[in-house]
Protein backbone atom coordinates (compact mmCIF):
# COMPACT_ATOMS: atom_id res chain seq x y z
CA UNK A 1 0.00 0.00 0.00
CA UNK A 2 1.53 3.67 -0.74
CA UNK A 3 2.11 6.08 2.00
CA UNK A 4 -0.08 8.56 2.22
CA UNK A 5 2.33 11.77 1.52
CA UNK A 6 2.83 14.89 4.23
CA UNK A 7 1.09 17.71 2.33
CA UNK A 8 3.51 21.01 2.93
CA UNK A 9 2.55 24.79 2.85
CA UNK A 10 5.26 27.48 2.86
CA UNK A 11 4.74 30.94 3.53
CA UNK A 12 8.14 33.65 2.98
CA UNK A 13 8.04 36.72 1.09
CA UNK A 14 11.54 36.13 -0.20
CA UNK A 15 11.15 33.59 -3.42
CA UNK A 16 14.65 32.38 -3.22
CA UNK A 17 13.38 31.19 -0.42
CA UNK A 18 10.56 29.37 -1.22
CA UNK A 19 12.66 27.82 -4.10
CA UNK A 20 14.78 26.22 -1.69
CA UNK A 21 11.87 24.96 0.31
CA UNK A 22 10.34 23.74 -2.57
CA UNK A 23 13.62 22.37 -3.53
CA UNK A 24 13.98 19.98 -0.38
CA UNK A 25 10.08 18.99 -0.84
CA UNK A 26 10.75 17.79 -4.34
CA UNK A 27 13.12 15.02 -3.78
CA UNK A 28 11.32 13.58 -0.95
CA UNK A 29 9.06 10.71 -1.84
CA UNK A 30 6.88 11.10 1.27
CA UNK A 31 6.45 15.06 1.06
CA UNK A 32 4.22 16.75 -1.24
CA UNK A 33 3.99 20.77 -1.58
CA UNK A 34 0.53 21.48 -1.70
CA UNK A 35 0.92 25.41 -1.88
CA UNK A 36 3.18 28.48 -1.57
CA UNK A 37 2.38 32.11 0.03
CA UNK A 38 4.46 35.20 0.06
CA UNK A 39 2.76 36.74 2.93
CA UNK A 40 0.51 36.04 6.05
CA UNK A 41 -2.67 36.86 4.70
CA UNK A 42 -2.14 34.63 1.51
CA UNK A 43 -1.21 31.60 3.99
CA UNK A 44 -4.04 31.37 6.26
CA UNK A 45 -6.33 31.59 2.73
CA UNK A 46 -3.95 28.56 0.73
CA UNK A 47 -4.25 26.64 4.19
CA UNK A 48 -8.06 27.46 4.48
CA UNK A 49 -7.94 26.13 1.07
CA UNK A 50 -5.42 23.07 0.88
CA UNK A 51 -5.81 22.14 4.69
CA UNK A 52 -2.08 20.82 4.31
CA UNK A 53 -0.50 18.52 7.22
CA UNK A 54 2.43 21.25 8.21
CA UNK A 55 2.96 24.93 7.44
CA UNK A 56 6.61 26.16 7.23
CA UNK A 57 6.10 29.67 7.94
CA UNK A 58 8.65 32.92 8.03
CA UNK A 59 7.76 35.32 10.99
CA UNK A 60 8.42 38.26 9.15
CA UNK A 61 6.16 38.96 6.17
CA UNK A 62 4.38 41.96 4.83
CA UNK A 63 0.15 42.15 5.22
CA UNK A 64 -0.32 40.01 7.83
CA UNK A 65 3.48 38.77 10.23
CA UNK A 66 4.02 34.88 10.95
CA UNK A 67 2.64 35.12 14.70
CA UNK A 68 -0.50 36.42 13.55
CA UNK A 69 -1.12 34.06 10.90
CA UNK A 70 0.08 30.90 12.77
CA UNK A 71 -2.28 32.05 15.48
CA UNK A 72 -5.06 32.40 12.46
CA UNK A 73 -4.27 29.08 11.35
CA UNK A 74 -4.07 27.02 14.21
CA UNK A 75 -7.45 28.29 15.46
CA UNK A 76 -9.22 27.26 11.95
CA UNK A 77 -7.34 24.22 11.21
CA UNK A 78 -6.32 22.28 14.58
CA UNK A 79 -5.24 19.81 12.79
CA UNK A 80 -2.10 21.22 11.12
CA UNK A 81 0.95 21.73 12.02
CA UNK A 82 3.16 25.34 11.84
CA UNK A 83 6.81 24.88 12.00
CA UNK A 84 8.72 28.62 12.06
CA UNK A 85 12.04 29.33 9.84
CA UNK A 86 13.21 32.39 10.32
CA UNK A 87 16.81 34.24 10.33
CA UNK A 88 17.21 34.66 14.59
CA UNK A 89 16.70 32.68 17.54
CA UNK A 90 15.20 36.17 19.29
CA UNK A 91 13.58 35.46 22.24
CA UNK A 92 10.85 37.17 22.40
CA UNK A 93 9.90 36.58 18.82
CA UNK A 94 10.45 32.56 19.65
CA UNK A 95 8.18 32.88 22.82
CA UNK A 96 5.66 34.53 20.28
CA UNK A 97 5.14 32.33 17.96
CA UNK A 98 5.41 28.99 20.13
CA UNK A 99 2.13 30.70 22.25
CA UNK A 100 0.62 31.22 18.63
CA UNK A 101 0.82 27.36 18.48
CA UNK A 102 4.24 26.76 15.78
CA UNK A 103 5.19 23.35 16.94
CA UNK A 104 8.87 23.77 15.62
CA UNK A 105 11.46 26.52 15.23
CA UNK A 106 14.47 26.59 13.12
CA UNK A 107 16.47 28.95 11.58
CA UNK A 108 16.92 29.11 7.84
CA UNK A 109 20.56 27.79 7.86
CA UNK A 110 19.52 24.87 8.95
CA UNK A 111 19.99 21.87 6.60
CA UNK A 112 18.18 19.62 4.24
CA UNK A 113 17.66 16.62 6.49
CA UNK A 114 17.11 19.36 9.29
CA UNK A 115 13.91 20.75 7.92
CA UNK A 116 12.79 17.21 6.44
CA UNK A 117 13.53 15.59 9.64
CA UNK A 118 11.03 18.75 11.40
CA UNK A 119 8.55 18.59 8.57
CA UNK A 120 8.19 14.55 9.39
CA UNK A 121 8.46 15.25 12.92
CA UNK A 122 5.65 18.21 12.80
CA UNK A 123 3.17 15.73 10.78
CA UNK A 124 3.63 13.00 13.48
CA UNK A 125 2.92 15.70 16.50
CA UNK A 126 6.21 16.06 17.47
CA UNK A 127 8.24 19.59 18.14
CA UNK A 128 11.51 20.06 17.01
CA UNK A 129 13.81 23.05 17.47
CA UNK A 130 17.26 24.51 15.83
CA UNK A 131 20.45 24.21 16.76
CA UNK A 132 20.70 27.95 18.80
CA UNK A 133 16.95 27.51 19.42
CA UNK A 134 16.83 24.91 21.66
CA UNK A 135 19.50 26.80 24.05
CA UNK A 136 16.84 29.97 24.26
CA UNK A 137 14.34 27.32 24.90
CA UNK A 138 16.08 25.09 27.47
CA UNK A 139 17.36 28.76 29.13
CA UNK A 140 14.02 29.76 29.52
CA UNK A 141 12.65 26.89 31.52
CA UNK A 142 15.54 26.60 33.20
CA UNK A 143 14.62 30.06 35.10
CA UNK A 144 18.11 31.56 33.72
CA UNK A 145 17.99 35.37 32.28
CA UNK A 146 18.70 35.65 28.98
CA UNK A 147 22.04 37.48 27.70
CA UNK A 148 21.53 41.22 27.45
CA UNK A 149 21.03 42.49 23.99
CA UNK A 150 23.11 44.95 22.38
CA UNK A 151 21.87 48.23 21.22
CA UNK A 152 18.49 46.87 22.81
CA UNK A 153 16.25 50.28 21.43
CA UNK A 154 17.33 48.94 18.01
CA UNK A 155 14.79 46.52 16.55
CA UNK A 156 15.68 43.08 15.05
CA UNK A 157 16.27 44.45 11.27
CA UNK A 158 18.12 47.95 12.50
CA UNK A 159 20.54 45.51 14.34
CA UNK A 160 20.82 43.56 11.97
CA UNK A 161 21.86 46.15 9.54
CA UNK A 162 23.94 48.23 11.55
CA UNK A 163 25.57 45.14 12.11
CA UNK A 164 26.40 44.48 8.36
CA UNK A 165 27.80 47.98 8.06
CA UNK A 166 29.38 47.37 10.85
CA UNK A 167 31.35 44.65 9.27
CA UNK A 168 32.25 46.79 6.07
CA UNK A 169 29.16 45.74 3.85
CA UNK A 170 28.12 49.15 1.68
CA UNK A 171 24.37 49.73 1.05
CA UNK A 172 24.14 47.83 -1.95
CA UNK A 173 25.87 45.19 0.04
CA UNK A 174 23.72 45.17 3.07
CA UNK A 175 20.44 45.38 0.76
CA UNK A 176 21.35 42.21 -1.66
CA UNK A 177 22.34 40.48 1.67
CA UNK A 178 19.10 41.15 3.16
CA UNK A 179 17.22 41.10 0.15
CA UNK A 180 15.97 44.99 0.81
CA UNK A 181 15.55 47.88 -0.94
CA UNK A 182 18.87 50.28 -1.10
CA UNK A 183 15.82 52.96 0.02
CA UNK A 184 15.28 50.31 2.87
CA UNK A 185 18.50 50.18 4.54
CA UNK A 186 18.70 53.70 4.21
CA UNK A 187 15.50 54.40 6.05
CA UNK A 188 16.26 51.61 8.72
CA UNK A 189 19.65 53.66 9.21
CA UNK A 190 17.45 56.49 9.67
CA UNK A 191 16.07 54.99 12.31
CA UNK A 192 18.59 53.36 13.80
CA UNK A 193 20.42 57.14 13.98
CA UNK A 194 17.50 58.50 15.48
CA UNK A 195 17.10 55.79 18.30
CA UNK A 196 20.71 55.97 19.27
CA UNK A 197 21.04 59.48 19.15
CA UNK A 198 24.24 59.66 17.30
CA UNK A 199 24.75 62.73 14.53
CA UNK A 200 25.72 60.27 11.24
CA UNK A 201 26.36 57.23 9.89
CA UNK A 202 30.30 56.71 10.47
CA UNK A 203 29.38 57.16 14.57
CA UNK A 204 26.60 54.69 14.22
CA UNK A 205 29.01 52.41 13.00
CA UNK A 206 31.40 53.35 15.69
CA UNK A 207 28.89 52.62 18.17
CA UNK A 208 28.05 49.37 16.98
CA UNK A 209 31.91 47.99 16.55
CA UNK A 210 32.41 49.51 20.55
CA UNK A 211 28.80 47.20 21.15
CA UNK A 212 30.38 44.06 19.68
CA UNK A 213 28.45 44.05 16.27
CA UNK A 214 30.29 43.34 12.81
CA UNK A 215 32.36 40.62 14.05
CA UNK A 216 32.57 37.79 12.15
Amino acid sequence: MTQERIRVLTADDHPVVRQGLAAVISVEDDLELVGQAADGAEAVALAVETKPDVVVMDLRMPVLDGVAATRQIRAQLPDTAVIVLTLHAEDDTLWQALRAGACSYLLKDASHDDIVTALRAAASGQAVFGTGVAEHVLSRLAGREPVPQVLPELSEREREVVSLLAAGLTTREVARRLYLSDKTVRNLVSAALHKTGVPDRANLIALAREAGLGKG
